[in-house]
């Protein structure tokens, strides 16, 4: 089969290797779809984030979906030819956060995309039966690989409590930022604020039910009228992040999903006197079915984030392909073209 490997920073070599061979519990998927993440242009650009350094050679890509064709040992055979999104980390299920309903935070998380662990940027996966989630008919191919990112939105919502009635701030309107006013909407919000520097993404977070939009080159989220119970924080700007705290209600909530920053001076009085709660997020767990129900319901649309789709000869034109046009929001690779 072919695959897209990161052979060294900046390197990007489609490749033939083996075909993978489903073992006892996996699926063997032919992957149909893959989003490209900021995640993987940035192991290519930078051949690491944070603790994570590509030592040797790895296949990007974690936001996947295709079609199961073959299975491992105590596998139902009916499970092929299902089409399938693919929930691209695998906990041992043992240790005492898996126990507690918190796997995500699994120790022992092999993670598509993160080294050392291969991607789905290839023609096959294989994984687990438990994490290839079967898909509506309905549902289009782009959209099944899109449950990844559309499940950290969702996991950011959960997190930060979103209900009736909330009003919630959202901070970045790129691909993750879009998907989080998506989820806090049908999770209840009645105003959802979007804050961006990129003109064409808030036009996008506008038709996408945004109650309000804020150019952050030019205006500032201490404005008066801007006051949220949630901030939903998806760039990883340290400014947006500060102004975002200052623009939250008593009792608020923050909820840090964007990476960016590796250190942020907090406003220590602001959160004590008004009592706020921040927390981070981590990857997310058991929201596929949230997932695809919110797109299965109309809720959520993901097939309107992709602004453009390459062959899999063209992995490397669909890493850069942001810094190439600014109007680009989110692209996938069809590996099978």
């Amino acid at each position: 089969m072919r695959a897209a490997v990161l052979r060294a920073q900046g390197e990007l070599v489609v490749e033939q290797r083996p075909r993978p061979v489903p073992g006892p519990g996996e699926v063997l998927v032919q992957v149909r779809s893959v989003g490209i993440c900021g995640s993987d242009t940035h192991y290519y650009e930078h051949g690491r984030i944070g603790r994570f350094v590509v030592e040797s050679p790895m296949v990007l890509g974690h936001e996947s979906a295709g079609v199961v064709t073959a299975v491992g040992d105590g596998v139902a055979g009916d499970r092929v030819g299902q089409r399938v999104s693919i929930e691209p980390g695998v906990p041992d299920g043992t240790c005492v956060h898996c126990l507690a309903g918190r796997y995500n935070l699994c120790p022992g998380m092999r993670f598509f995309a993160t080294p050392p662990i291969d991607g789905a940027l290839a023609e096959y996966v294989v994984v687990h039966e438990a994490f290839a989630h079967p898909v509506p008919d309905a549902m289009t191919d782009d959209t099944a690989a899109l449950l990844e990112p559309l499940s950290v939105g969702v996991w950011a919502s959960q997190k930060a409590r979103v209900t009736a009635g909330s009003r919630v701030l959202v901070t970045g309107a790129g691909p993750i930022g879009l998907v989080a006013l998506q989820c806090a909407l049908a999770f209840g919000a009645t105003e959802v604020v979007v804050s961006d520097v990129n003109p064409r993404r808030l036009e996008l977070a506008t038709a996408l039910g945004a109650t309000r939009v804020v150019d952050a080159a030019r205006e500032q989220l201490t404005d008066p009228g801007i006051v949220a119970d949630v901030l939903i924080e998806c760039s990883g700007n340290a400014r947006a992040t500060l102004g975002g705290l200052a623009a939250l209600d008593r009792a608020g909530r923050a909820v840090l999903v964007g990476m960016g920053s590796d250190e942020l001076s907090l406003p220590v009085p602001l959160v004590q006197e008004r009592e706020l709660e921040l927390t981070g997020t981590f990857r997310y767990a058991n929201t596929w079915p949230t997932a695809i129900a919110l797109v299965s319901s109309g809720r959520v649309d993901l097939d309107r984030l992709v602004t453009a789709t390459y062959t899999l000869d063209r992995s490397e034109d669909a890493l850069t392909a942001g810094h190439r046009d600014a109007e680009t929001v989110k692209v996938v690779v069809h590996p099978q073209e």
